[in-house]
């Protein structure tokens, strides 16, 4: 009887442990805390890619391009109302099209007005191309399509767009090819920056040249100060320094370009990264990607006058950065910044932060992790009431796809 109960004892006391390493390793187990970033229900199709995402006083479209066999593309676009996109409108569609991966079409709204832009092809050459516009006025059934933005017929690249509301126009600017047609001496200029204003029905007016020689290929962005325009892009020396400038609107009249910080990159060909700028009322702020001193980051800088100063940049990510980055303005001492950063894999992730006039940086929130070509393109940002907006192209299943989603502002 003893043996016997001593057994059951013994029994009973491994079961009993047992049952407690159980519980305990029930309890490590890790627990999945909800994502902070909401995906949304595309409105685009597969075959998608190069969206761009506008907001403009509680109105907010997303655009895009869908393929379709070897040459045929279209322009779609759709609205965003209550967390949900309506469902898709088609602009314009083409055969004769440039498409490229940094330089995509836009779309703007204006109290009811709309305009888009794409890239046509000018010539058989790879590299001749202009910039055709579409608009759409308030009430107006139907879109005007392939409206010429610039007039001087050259063979010659025309690219990298930026738009804004302006007044009861908008506010386009371009980079504009027509002085590197070659001469008769086989001599080449350089590319320059133009602005101008677009009327609803798409006339352009007070064009101007902004800058006579500028990186070929990277992105321009521009903002509405109080005081009226900025545009901030890549600049070029005849030394081949290619940093950031600005010029700016004052009075009516354009000031020179100015660099907003000296990074001094030297590089003999254009990094395809350009800034982006935001600005709330004469305060702007400017994210930018550069590799000087073979370091590799994304700086942030703020302005507190409309851009005739700058304080010292901070660096918001380095190392792995592949730059691809936007900015918006959280509140007027707060900014929101998005880029790429390269990982393992060839693979890549959207990643935003937000930071302030102090020099504070918060934690790192991952968007979405995604392809980390060029084919991926520049992934979007923007800003409406309480909430961020998201698009990129994904490219995890066999055919690309443009992807949204969403991230209260409280959990940034």
């Amino acid at each position: 009887m003893r043996n016997a109960a001593a057994i059951l004892i013994l029994v009973l006391s491994v079961t009993m442990l047992n049952c407690k390493q159980e519980t305990k390793v029930q309890q490590a187990l890790p627990i999945e805390k909800p994502s902070m970033v909401q995906e949304l229900t595309s409105p685009a199709l597969p075959s998608s890619s190069l969206p761009h995402l506008v907001s403009n006083k509680g109105v907010t479209l997303l655009s895009w391009v869908e393929t379709e066999g070897d040459s045929m593309a279209t322009l779609k676009y759709a609205e965003l109302k209550d967390d949900k996109w309506q469902e898709s409108v088609t602009i314009t569609k083409g055969d004769d099209w440039f498409l490229n991966w940094a330089d995509y079409p836009m779309i703007a709204e204006n109290k009811g007005d709309l305009w888009s832009h794409i890239l046509k092809k000018s010539t058989s050459g790879t590299y001749s191309y202009d910039v055709k516009m579409n608009s759409r006025p308030k009430g107006a059934a139907e879109w005007a399509t392939n409206i010429a933005l610039h007039t001087d017929g050259t063979p010659t690249e025309h690219g990298f767009v930026s738009v804004l509301p302006y007044r009861d126009s908008f506010f386009v600017n371009w980079l504009d090819g027509r002085n590197t047609l070659e001469n008769e001496a086989g001599e080449r200029g350089a590319m320059t920056l133009r602005a101008g204003i677009v009327s609803a029905s798409g006339v352009l007016t007070d064009e101007s040249q902004l800058d006579a020689r500028t990186c070929d290929c990277c992105q321009t962005t521009s903002a509405m100060t109080n005081n009226g325009p900025v545009v901030l892009y890549r600049d070029r020396t005849a030394d081949e320094i290619r940093d950031i400038s600005i010029v700016r609107q004052v009075e009516g009249k354009w000031s020179n370009p100015k660099v907003i910080h000296d990074d001094n990159w030297k590089i003999n060909g254009c990094p395809v990264n350009g800034p982006k700028v935001a600005a709330m009322g004469n305060n702007l702020v400017v994210a930018w990607f550069t590799a000087a001193q073979q370091n590799p980051r994304v700086q942030l800088v703020f302005s507190q006058d409309g851009g005739e100063n700058f304080q010292e940049p901070i660096v918001i990510a380095d190392e792995d950065v592949m730059g691809r980055v936007d900015v918006l303005w959280i509140n007027e001492e707060t900014a929101a910044v998005s880029w790429m950063e390269s990982t393992i894999d060839k693979r890549a992730t959207f990643n935003v932060v937000k930071a302030t006039l102090n020099g504070e940086v918060s934690k790192k929130q991952v968007i979405t992790e995604m392809d980390g070509s060029r084919k991926s393109g520049f992934p979007q940002m923007e800003i409406d009431g309480k909430t961020l907006y998201f698009a990129w192209t994904d490219y995890s299943a066999s055919k690309p796809r443009v992807k949204t989603a969403m991230m209260s502002l409280e959990n940034l």
